[in-house]
């Protein structure tokens, strides 16, 4: 039997999830008609007329008619192809005989079912979700930006690498570990394609990255060849997952009651990246994003001036607020030279992770204002 390629492990994940469902819904099914059963029981009972059940051939017969015609497809078929079908069918007839109206009763069970079904959907997407961003945040606090690491996360293969991980995470792994060791391999596999193609081994440094230096970016990991022209691939660089950026995004429109079209000017601001990336290193730290955010709607300085720049105003104003301490007084943002900013703003040391065990081995992977000086370059996996 052949190994199930990457692309195909997905598929089947997503398939059994849905089984489960499914299986979990005709569950909520057995148990609604198990109480409405006890109900005629009783009402039968103290009337003195308790009914034996019907024939279960005949019952199974009589009531698939009516589980095919008002449960959905998915369902009504896996409760015809369950072994205990014989005994709900006889429950429904029982009931039915009794005078209960499947016709009204069966499509509010179904709406049961169908709530059922969906919410364990959803808490696999969720758990499937988490699981790989829980391994996204490890990439970004292990290893330096990089070609590396935008490998890992644009690879087709990544959640299988993140399932791996976790796998060997519960298993006692040190998966940290690993992944730092096997940066170092990486960063010679890019340097040899490289060569081969004819490339440059170490990129230039981009435009973005270039102009990014300075209080945006003072204490980040940003790679050396930044794109922020494209969206995508600015948040893949910078380690931030599609449900990361949504909760960013949500949690400075909750910081910015009434303003929600400021809001969206400042996420669809060229450099909002970046600033997802100052929240996301906030919260590896524990730091409160949401009450640095608060400051938003107390200081609005950001909306003076002309309409056509307060996307850029507030890129500037939440940045501020955000480095701001907690507890310091809201008052109109601080004006940062660039100038200024770029002559004195000091070397960054390594990541969060890399700052435990040594810097990760590449000089290439972040840009030059983010560097680690040259004694802890290669220390990362010895």
């Amino acid at each position: 039997m052949t190994m199930p390629t990457p692309e195909e492990r997905p598929g089947e994940a997503f398939a059994e999830a849905a089984a489960e469902a499914v299986q979990t819904s005709v569950m909520a099914f057995r148990l609604v008609m198990a109480i409405a059963d006890a109900v005629r029981r009783q009402q039968q009972k103290k009337a003195g007329k308790e009914d034996e059940l019907p024939d279960a051939e005949k019952a199974a017969a009589e009531a698939s008619e009516e589980v095919k015609k008002f449960l959905p497809d998915d369902i009504a078929a896996a409760l015809l192809e369950g072994a205990d079908w014989p005994q709900l069918a006889q429950q429904l007839t029982a009931l039915k005989r009794a005078g209960v109206d499947l016709e009204t009763m069966l499509p509010r069970v179904g709406e049961i079912t169908v709530t059922v079904r969906d919410q364990v959907a959803a808490n696999a997407e969720k758990v499937r979700r988490e699981g790989t961003e829980e391994w996204a945040k490890a990439l970004r606090e292990t290893l330096p930006a990089g070609p590396v690491r935008e490998a890992i996360l644009s690879s087709p293969a990544w959640p299988e690498m993140a399932r791996t991980m976790a796998t060997l995470n519960e298993r006692g792994v040190d998966v940290r570990a690993i992944l730092a060791a096997a940066h170092e391999e990486g960063v010679g596999v890019d340097q040899a394609v490289a060569k081969v193609l004819a490339a440059a081994e170490v990129p230039t440094t981009s435009r973005d990255a270039t102009l990014s230096y300075g209080p945006l970016t003072v204490g980040l990991d940003i790679p050396k060849d930044l794109d922020l022209g494209d969206r995508e691939r600015a948040l893949r660089q910078l380690s931030i997952s599609p449900s990361e950026n949504q909760k960013f995004a949500r949690m400075v429109r909750e910081a910015m009651p009434g303003a929600e079209r400021e809001a969206d000017l400042l996420m669809s601001a060229r450099q909002w990246p970046l600033v997802a990336a100052r929240m996301a290193d906030m919260e590896s730290k524990g730091q409160p994003v949401a009450e640095h955010l608060a400051r938003l709607s107390k200081d609005t300085s950001w909306q003076e001036g002309p309409q056509s720049q307060v996307g850029r105003r507030l890129v500037q104003a939440v940045n501020d607020a955000l480095r701001k301490p907690v507890g310091t007084p809201a008052g109109p943002g601080s004006k940062v030279s660039t100038a200024a900013a770029r002559a004195t703003s000091p070397s960054v040391g390594p990541t969060k992770a890399s700052a435990s065990k040594a810097a990760a081995p590449t000089e290439s992977a972040a840009a030059p204002h983010r560097q680690a000086g040259p004694a802890s370059a290669r220390g990362k996996t010895r």
